[in-house]
């Protein structure tokens, strides 16, 4: 069996449904003979495509983060400013379709934060594969530091503003101050000619 070739097409299936599962179903639950139930194989099925759990939850990390990555690309257009870049993350993030991945999100980055070293590619991308695309789309004569420091703020006030509304479910409340926050980008990219005096 270990010698048989990977399928790569079947592989992204199943890492597709393990994905579909996980955010249904939670963190606790991904062990090898739930989730071959669940998707309608064996768990040999799995470990041949993933090799060990630890492969397989990492490998359903980097499917969820890339499908973030990718629905939130869409949604900003090619280029965007930040304040176009930040909107289009914070519309993804809180659309109620896709509540169950950020609450599996959130619960592995807690569980990351109290084992960094099993953790430790989540917690390599989970704050830079944000902060590429935010301090690009500040453009180029942007300094670097000041780049830095402003698509950190974007990113700890989308991940806030995120957490506070799956623990409390008050969308209204949240969404104000989501729109507050991104006027203020908004303003801050507009030209100085066209800025109000």
């Amino acid at each position: 069996m270990a010698g048989r070739p990977v399928n790569h097409q079947r592989r992204a299936e199943l890492l597709d449904a393990a994905v579909e599962y996980a955010a249904e179903y939670g963190f606790s639950e991904l062990t090898w003979r739930p989730v071959a139930a669940a998707l309608g194989v064996s768990p040999t099925t799995l470990v041949h495509h993933f090799g060990t759990k630890e492969q397989m939850l990492e490998a359903i990390l980097g499917r969820l983060r890339e499908r973030m990555f990718v629905a939130t690309r869409d949604l900003a257009g090619e280029q965007p400013d930040l304040a176009t870049q930040a909107r289009a993350t914070w519309a993804r993030a809180c659309d109620p379709r896709h509540e169950a991945e950020f609450r599996l999100f959130f619960a592995v980055y807690g569980r990351a934060l109290q084992a960094p070293q099993q953790f430790a590619a989540f917690l390599e991308h989970v704050v830079a594969y944000w902060m590429n695309s935010l301090v690009d789309a500040q453009g180029p004569d942007t300094d670097p530091a000041t780049a830095t420091r402003t698509a950190t703020l974007v990113i700890a006030t989308i991940r806030g503003l995120l957490l506070d509304l799956l623990a409390t479910g008050d969308r209204d409340r949240v969404q104000d101050a989501a729109e507050s926050f991104l006027a203020t980008l908004e303003h801050s990219t507009q030209p100085s000619a066209a800025r109000p005096r």
